[in-house]
């Protein structure tokens, strides 16, 4: 896998710099041996240049310096420009012999002298983007890695072409799951190639524990995607383009006796129109807007589904009656113009089968699905990188909020792939399950 995964030698990015803060300039030193040149950045203007020493300094000279671990990118604003740097990192597992990493440290630099020279409009305006940059620096879950592209799964990771491959990280990502795209154009512009660090936004989750005699390392990836974002509630449904709310895309790899395999699934809200205004009530009411345009809306989402994983299982786990009910009636309505062998859907009412606590009860669920996910498999490649088996469709998870239900059918999803997975490759007997195991049982538990 290495060989399909590694970034061009020349195309390594910096790993960590030294920044320098004089009163007219930011200057970034490569201290990774990667580069002799630095990176100088107007405080004035925020224009870019490559330089090949520091700035003259005498003694008086006032300047602050600490150590950063890479470029998240550059927001340009009215009054000038704002660089936002990482500035603590913890190492959170490996993916493909690749260290992961969490962000757990963000400082804005800004570049902005103009202030002073603008109106009272554009000064609103920074105010409002200034406290927007404020809620970024505190934003959690953002991974990265400086040598693999975090924003595709394994299988997707493995079919990519030679020439595909030899393209720097951020050329290489999947746009749904770049969550700093936006803020890396100032640097694409200015062809920073070392500084481009791909960012996504979700969980990255890493175990490892024994099956018998044989080590299971099992990774969960979570990666949100960028398309239709915002708070519970605030964003529900889909848009007029079908991107939905709550999207999120969840990948389980297994690595174990030289093999490796990954399982993709999605989860995300209802996908037509639809939204939950808040108000002082303990549940507000769910309103279905435009239903007319119902029909086409999830069509063109389930489509875009289609053309990234293949078939699709829509699994809706809300309430048959009330509110969720109608809803449910909508969303079975609405797809069933386009159901085929390749889409289809199943209703399940979670909290009248399961309750609260007889999570058990969904294997009631998994024997209608079981024939879908044998079917379409997943991805597995032996010790030299050959390809084995391939996934050829994903389930499509829903409940309201797209989380407790859906992270325990999930789970139970995950584990059943997994005790296929470890069949497979002879670390389970036919016929056994990971509860018999209670040592990895425990530990796996820990992903979900």
């Amino acid at each position: 896998m290495d060989e399909t995964t590694d970034a061009s030698t020349s195309l390594k990015l910096h790993t960590r710099l030294r920044l320098w803060e004089f009163p007219d300039c930011y200057i970034f030193e490569p201290i990774d041996g990667l580069a002799d040149l630095y990176l100088s950045v107007s405080r004035a203007s925020g224009t870019m240049n490559l330089v090949q020493d520091l700035p003259p300094r005498g003694p008086t000279t006032k300047h602050k310096v600490q150590t950063v671990y890479g470029v998240i990118g550059v927001l340009k604003l009215a009054v000038g420009s704002y660089f936002v740097v990482i500035t603590d990192r913890d190492c959170v597992g490996s993916y493909f012999g690749h260290a992961i990493f969490k962000v757990t440290g963000l400082k804005v630099l800004p570049c902005n002298s103009a202030h002073n020279t603008t109106s009272a409009e554009q000064k609103k305006m920074e105010t409002e983007f200034s406290e927007l940059l404020d809620a970024a620096e505190r934003t959690i879950g953002l991974h990265f890695s400086y040598d693999i592209n975090l924003t595709l799964s394994a299988q997707r990771l493995h079919d990519l072409g030679d020439e595909y491959r030899a393209l720097p990280l951020w050329r290489q990502a999947e746009p749904r799951f770049l969550w700093n795209a936006y803020l890396l154009e100032p640097l694409i512009e200015n062809k920073l190639n070392q500084y481009l660090l791909p960012v996504i936004q979700g969980s990255f989750q890493n175990i490892q524990a024994e099956v018998g005699s044989e080590k299971v390392n099992v990774i969960l990836i979570a990666r949100r995607c960028t398309r239709r974002i915002g708070t519970r509630m605030w964003r529900r449904g889909a848009d007029a383009e079908g991107f939905a709310a709550n999207f999120v895309e969840s990948e389980q790899i297994m690595q174990s006796k030289g093999f490796t395999a990954s399982y993709v699934q999605v989860r995300g809200s209802m996908p037509f129109l639809w939204e939950q205004i808040v108000d002082l009530t303990y549940k507000p009411s769910f309103d279905i807007v435009r239903q007319e345009d119902a029909p086409s809306v999830l069509e063109r989402h389930f489509h875009d589904l289609q053309k990234k994983y293949g078939a699709v299982l829509a699994v809706d786990l809300v309430n048959t009656g009330g509110g969720e009910g109608r809803l449910r009636e909508k969303y079975a309505k609405s797809i069933e113009p386009i159901l085929s062998e390749d889409i289809r859907y199943v209703h399940f009412d979670f909290h009248r089968v399961c309750g609260h606590i007889h999570f058990e009860r969904l294997s009631q669920l998994y024997d209608q699905i079981k024939d879908y996910l044998q079917k379409h498999k997943y991805f597995l490649i032996n010790d030299k990188g050959e390809k084995i088996e391939e996934q050829t469709g994903t389930v499509r998870t829903n409940c309201i909020d797209c989380l407790d239900r859906t992270n325990v059918t999930q789970s139970m999803i995950g584990g059943k792939i997994l005790e296929s997975q470890l069949q497979r490759i002879g670390v389970l007997s036919a016929g056994d399950t990971i509860s018999k195991h209670p040592a990895f049982d425990t530990n796996y538990k820990i992903l979900k």
